[in-house]
């Protein structure tokens, strides 16, 4: 993945596109400071998963901070904001469509042996564990808090 952010880096300087270099070397950034401070910790380099994680989170930073700029009445930043979404999706797998979702969820369920709400945890991190960066969690919790109450 990291070769694709440079092969990417390298076709957006050399067509002079602005957002898309800046997006990337903001990436690349955020991935270089985990690699810091994994090596801290005595860990290996980010891997693969932990990078689709961690483009999930500036993904969500993005969309909350469109979500204030338009309460703000800041447009233009908030476009800037969702542009540069959609140029950090583009390095994400697929995202998995909502019955995909779903049964991922029911088959998670299975494989921990939940039957309560209190199993809840164990469940989200299983699929956080095997599907990194392919699924909203957020929507999954409120779907696998559906089938065990």
């Amino acid at each position: 993945m990291r070769e694709k952010f440079a092969e990417t880096l390298k076709q957006a300087l050399k067509s002079h596109d602005k957002r898309r270099v800046s997006t990337i070397r903001l990436i690349q950034t955020a991935i270089h400071d985990r690699d810091i401070a994994n090596r801290g910790a005595g860990r290996d380099p980010v891997s693969e998963e932990e990078i689709a994680l961690i483009l999930v989170k500036m993904i969500k930073q993005r969309q909350e901070s469109a979500r204030l700029y338009e309460e703000g009445n800041r447009l233009e930043l908030a476009e800037q904001e969702r542009e540069e979404i959609a140029i950090i999706r583009d390095f994400l797998p697929r995202q998995l469509e909502e019955e995909a979702v779903k049964q991922a969820c029911q088959e998670v369920i299975s494989e921990v042996g939940a039957d309560g709400l209190r199993d809840m945890g164990r469940c989200m991190n299983a699929l956080r564990e095997k599907y990194p960066g392919r699924m909203d969690f957020g929507k999954a919790s409120g779907i696998v808090k559906g089938m065990l109450q």
